[in-house]
């Protein structure tokens, strides 16, 4: 547990990601660093999309 917290406090910070899509990611796809800082980066350029295309 105290790996998860760790990761879930660090993804936010280098990934900009919230603390709850944080846990969400470390949750689904465990310790590996690489993978998460991957996925966190992935959902938030889906996000921007996501909004771009509401605003059209």
């Amino acid at each position: 547990m105290l790996d998860t917290d760790l990761l879930a406090g660090r993804l936010p910070r280098e990934a900009n990601a919230s603390k709850v899509r944080s846990h969400d990611l470390v949750g689904r796809f465990g310790s590996d660093w690489e993978i998460l800082l991957n996925e966190a980066h992935f959902m938030k350029e889906l996000e921007g999309r996501l909004e771009e295309l509401k605003q059209q």
